[in-house]
């Protein structure tokens, strides 16, 4: 099996805080959407036949597109793959976007998973963020969604901006709870250069996040969600029983993905490939048949590096089969790399390696402690 990404390089304004690649010029959307069915063309033999088990339009913001648009690249997708009848097929969407008429579209043209970028519950705080909906907006788009229908559906919040509070957070996580999804990525806020966080920070005009407030909010992830039903799965994602992201952890599971549209990365097992980040240049060479992406194979060392850093993040930890697939007798050796005086950060077993909640605090450093040189 494997999935398909696609990149739909555009929003109606630039959060604050985001550096993923897109554009607010809405002028070229026609162009693009021709460009990327032309790529399906082109890259029809990466996957080798394999199954279509996940098809994830993100961005940027897919929801800006007509729904005709949508049908056009799952149709073309369908022309040159076979697609799981039991396939996840999510969009990434802002609520401002979703219109009952909308949401009728995307169901009946086989939407049946939607992420939406909630972020916060707050006013004041998607203000901040730069957002273009209010709170009422988000949750009036999920019951709608909801009522249509769409029975897996996932939201995204941001935590540890400046000012935010305990009781902030608190509210955040009750309101997502109060609707019912199946589930929540939770972000920490991260400072980006070229942004215009970045910026402002740069130049003194906003504060630093608290990275020790910060770490209270995760933890406030890790006790209420579980509490309330939610599966701890991925450092940054939570989710009902039977609900987790096929398609992000087909990402943490080595799963081969084709990554289609400007800036989308792909992955066949042994190396990686990535389109250039310009629409202009992306439509250009798609046009003129020219190359448009890179390639980088994967080294022997690349391939353990991403089992740690990938298999820390998530419940299935650093699996033993997995690393000993790439290098046979490198377990034992990254077995003896851990330090014994850190154990309550991660347990071990004959099969595997896991972060513990104290783990989690600091997966990143952790994972960088274990790489092979």
């Amino acid at each position: 099996m494997a999935g398909i990404y696609i990149h739909v390089p555009f929003c109606r304004r630039a959060c604050h805080y985001c550096d993923f690649h897109f554009s607010t010029n809405l002028k070229n959307t026609e162009p693009l959407v021709a460009s990327i069915l032309k790529e399906i063309e082109l890259q029809k033999a990466y996957l080798k036949g394999e199954s279509i088990s996940t098809i994830y339009f993100g961005g940027g913001t897919p929801s800006l597109l007509p729904s005709s648009d949508i049908e056009q690249i799952l149709n073309k997708i369908r022309a040159y793959h076979s697609i799981e009848n039991e396939s996840e097929i999510t969009l990434e969407a802002n609520p401002e976007d979703l219109s009952v008429e909308k949401l009728t579209e995307l169901k009946f043209i086989g939407i049946n998973r939607l992420s939406l970028g909630t972020q916060s519950f707050i006013d004041a705080e998607l203000k901040w963020m730069n957002r273009m909906h209010t709170s009422a907006q988000a949750t009036q788009a999920i019951r709608n969604a909801q009522n249509l229908g769409f029975d897996n559906i996932s939201i995204d919040l941001i935590f540890g901006l400046p000012d935010q509070t305990k009781q902030d957070w608190k509210f955040n996580l009750g309101s997502a709870l109060q609707l019912n999804v199946q589930h929540i990525s939770s972000y920490g806020l991260t400072i980006e250069n070229k942004t215009v966080l970045g910026n402002r920070v740069a130049k003194g005009l906003q504060k630093q996040p608290d990275d020790v407030l910060a770490a209270e909010f995760f933890k406030m992830n890790m006790e209420v969600l579980p509490k309330n039903g939610f599966e701890h799965y991925e450092i940054s994602n939570f989710a009902k029983e039977g609900f987790i992201s096929r398609h992000n952890s087909s990402y943490w599971r080595g799963i081969p993905y084709l990554g289609l549209g400007p800036s989308a990365h792909s992955f066949n097992g042994v190396s990686r490939q990535w389109n250039v980040r310009s629409n202009a240049a992306y439509i250009s060479t798609i046009s003129k048949g020219k190359s448009f992406f890179e390639i980088e194979e994967l080294t022997e060392t690349d391939r353990l590096n991403e089992q740690i850093m990938i298999g820390l993040r998530t419940k299935w930890g650093i699996e033993k089969a997995k690393i000993e697939a790439v290098k046979s007798g490198r377990w034992n050796e990254l077995k003896s790399n851990l330090n014994p005086n850190e154990s309550r950060l991660f347990t071990i077993d004959d099969t595997s390696i896991k972060l513990s909640n104290f783990g989690k605090l600091v997966a990143d450093r952790l994972a960088s402690q274990l790489f092979f040189g």
